[in-house]
């Protein structure tokens, strides 16, 4: 089995005690995506020019870089030191729409124990829809419309309403999308041969990380699950034969 042979070898790519890249790479994400968004709230809309789409497309990258950088965390990939590691992963979900950093670590942590079977919280062998309906319900609260809800109210009291809807609201939602698509349907979609059920694209770093910040390497994060999301191109480099799992996507 390839995975057994890759760890096998003793390049493992995990954070150093004082290591301290996943705490700025972290913590750049939460800032970029708080300017850009405080940015685009206080920009008046101009829907004839192609600006306002593309930053609806930077916004809802930076959406996906904030729950990337919770996941991270919950592997404690961030930062060696727990309390600085968990406080950056508690942030990233709560700023992600109001998610629970403690539910989405017990259930992703499901995800890799019982990774395509029942007991996956993110795996379904229904179609795209059903699944991504799934995918959402297992992770959505009422309390998480509540709060969004209230944030929504107190925000318009200083923004415009369209601009929260386009800007804020919007771009979480095409996010999630983004998430489901290339980091759980396209890896596990039909249950992949090997000891992961996961599959990877072939290797192109660019496309990799425009479409979910290398996360599609999906078969090297199931194999090095320690290792944070920036580096998983190395190790898609250094394991080249983990492309071959039913010819990637």
């Amino acid at each position: 089995m390839i995975s057994k042979a890759l760890q096998k070898t003793d390049f493992a790519f995990k954070l150093s005690s004082n290591d301290y890249r996943g705490v700025i790479i972290g913590s750049s994400i939460i800032i970029l995506w708080l300017l850009h968004l405080l940015f685009l709230l206080s920009k008046p809309i101009n829907f004839s020019h192609w600006s306002t789409y593309l930053h609806i497309l930077v916004q809802t990258h930076l959406y996906t870089g904030l729950f990337i950088t919770a996941h991270d965390s919950m592997h404690g990939c961030v930062s060696r030191n727990t309390r600085i590691n968990k406080t950056i992963g508690f942030v990233s979900a709560t700023l992600f729409s109001f998610n629970f950093y403690n539910k989405l670590f017990k259930k992703h942590h499901l995800h890799h124990k019982h990774v395509a079977t029942d007991k996956d919280p993110d795996f379904s062998e229904k179609g795209f829809f059903l699944w991504y309906f799934k995918f959402i319900i297992q992770y959505l609260s009422i309390w998480q419309i509540i709060l969004m809800a209230i944030t929504y109210n107190i925000l318009k009291l200083f923004f415009s309403d369209i601009n929260l809807i386009i800007y804020w609201m919007i771009p979480a939602i095409l996010s999630t999308l983004q998430l489901f698509y290339f980091g759980t349907y396209l890896p596990h979609r039909k249950k992949p041969n090997n000891e992961h059920f996961a599959r990877s694209p072939k290797k192109n770093h660019l496309l990799a990380f425009l479409s979910c910040y290398f996360f599609g390497y999906h078969y090297e994060h199931h194999a090095f699950p320690a290792t944070p999301w920036w580096l998983l191109y190395k190790v898609k480099e250094t394991h080249p034969e983990s492309i071959t799992h039913e010819r990637g996507f």
